[in-house]
């Protein structure tokens, strides 16, 4: 019987920001599909508890607590992983933060924190996985952007900078890394239910409102609804499919 395209028995995946919202509903959908995972971040104990839930699925997982804006923590990240598992196959770039100031009263040091987590950390950690990939013949690198990466933003404006860099970034990995087989492509989150949106909800006013008058599903999304788009990218599915951004959003984006 010829295996699922979908299937992601024997690979490796390394999901930054994996610990918890939408980067652990992208862990969870991976592994179910069979990849083991290496969950990143900086909460030493959250990235445990949620290596542990995925552990539960039966594949084999593993913590590494590193600061993905570090280049000596992301080469140790690369180092941790391939001794654990022996290889890279794929590597989901979600780390991000937001803080909401409208650009006249943002300031240079936040400024500053929001780029590099959401938008260095991503380059950083593609060229740190980029030799083991190249040596393995083929490789998936998927990053989380934002509608946000199509919209503007009054209350973040160094969000929407770092996201629509995601999509810039993607399409000159695809660009530069299809030669050797590894495909690069963008995931564009809507509104999720998340930790993150939790706290935009509070200081944001009558964004709930207005997000479901707007998405045309009528609800938040779950975390889990990511799972699918990235076991997709994930997997030999999706291997002529390059340099995209896809919105995951209920319909957001479709509306002018």
């Amino acid at each position: 019987m010829t295996a699922s395209p979908f299937d992601l028995t024997g690979k490796v995946a390394i999901i930054t920001g994996g610990n918890g919202g939408i980067g652990l509903g992208m862990a969870r959908g991976l592994a179910r599909a069979g990849a083991a995972i290496a969950i990143v971040g900086r909460n030493e104990d959250k990235s445990k508890a949620a290596a542990a839930e995925i552990a539960q699925i039966g594949v084999r997982t593993l913590a590494i607590p590193i600061d993905v804006t570090d280049k000596a923590g992301v080469a140790k990240m690369v180092e941790t992983t391939e001794a654990k598992f022996g290889r890279i196959d794929i590597l989901i770039n979600n780390a991000g933060i937001n803080i909401r100031n409208p650009v006249h009263s943002l300031t240079l040091e936040d400024w500053g924190r929001v780029i590099d987590t959401n938008l260095t950390s991503a380059f950083l950690c593609a060229q740190a996985v980029y030799p083991a990939m190249k040596r393995q013949g083929h490789g998936k690198i998927i990053n989380t952007g934002s509608m946000m990466s199509i919209f503007g933003a009054a209350y973040a404006p160094a969000y929407a900078a770092s996201k629509g860099g995601i999509v810039q970034l993607t399409k000159s990995l695809a660009a530069s890394w299809a030669v050797d087989n590894i495909q690069a492509n963008a995931i564009l989150p809507g509104w999720i239910d998340t930790d993150m949106t939790r706290k935009a909800r509070e200081q944001v006013n009558a964004l709930h409102e207005n997000v479901l008058t707007r998405t045309p599903a009528k609800r938040w999304g779950h975390i889990d609804d990511l799972a699918g788009t990235a076991v997709f990218l994930s997997s030999s599915a999706s291997d002529f499919v390059t340099g995209t951004a896809i919105p995951v959003d209920g319909g957001y984006s479709a509306q002018g």
